[in-house]
């Protein structure tokens, strides 16, 4: 069995003549939180891009399940249990909660998505209440909890979750790191990509910290807390 569930080596993206990933390397283990951290700008949603097939690799290697995925057409990637859910959320605002949350199953057979729809709705049990309810009318902490389940419905291996926090009221924000612990508990792997350096910290075993394409800390999470290039650079400390 390969030691990492992901392992990205040496990986080189970008946009036309704009050169963003230099290189990046970055592994998480089965049953691992991995926190990626960085500014805007650092290439964090380039590498997940790049990672999720929707944006191909110009050198390196992108290894998922013990499989080379390089290359591999997004739908590919989903089915082989490599679910990334976007910045931004990118829901479908006219469609119901309940449909929002059917589009992330459509590779699984029917009976199969009855039995995952509950068991998403058991972990968001506010969204039961409102699958008739059209997900523009929503508050982004709900928009939120549509588009993680959304990414849950695929039964995922792991799931790369794009600045979640992004948007969220404070409490909102507790509450979704309270989730990513939850899910983490019940084994699910999980890259976290994110700016909120303390939150992610706290629930994640291992983190890399981004600059300009490239990693430029990583380590166990707790030791990186106390790291005085991360306090400078995230903290003002």
């Amino acid at each position: 069995m390969a030691e990492f569930l992901l392992e990205v080596a040496g990986l080189h993206a970008g946009y036309g003549a704009f050169q963003v990933l230099h290189g990046m390397q970055l592994a998480v283990a089965p049953g691992e939180v991995v926190a990626l951290l960085g500014a805007n700008g650092a290439g964090k949603t380039t590498l997940n891009r790049t990672v999720s097939g929707l944006l191909r690799a110009r050198a390196g290697r992108v290894a998922f399940a013990g499989q080379d995925v390089t290359g591999w057409d997004p739908a590919a990637i989903v089915r082989a249990g490599l679910i990334h859910v976007p910045e931004g959320r990118k829901i479908f605002p006219n469609l119901t909660v309940r449909d929002n949350l059917l589009l992330g199953a459509y590779l699984r057979g029917r009976a199969d998505r009855a039995d995952t729809l509950d068991s998403v709705l058991q972990t968001f049990p506010r969204l039961r209440e409102r699958l008739g309810q059209t997900v523009g009318s929503m508050s982004g902490g709900e928009q939120q909890m549509v588009a993680i389940g959304r990414g849950l419905m695929s039964r995922p291996k792991l799931l790369i979750l794009d600045e979640p926090s992004l948007g969220l009221s404070p409490l909102l924000v507790e509450e979704l790191f309270a989730l990513i612990g939850r899910l983490h508990a019940g084994g699910l792997s999980i890259l976290l990509v994110e700016q909120n350096v303390l939150q992610s910290l706290a629930v994640a075993g291992r983190a890399y910290v981004m600059e300009h394409g490239r990693v430029a800390l990583e380590g166990e999470a707790a030791a990186l807390l106390s790291d005085s290039r991360l306090k400078a650079a995230y903290l003002g400390m």
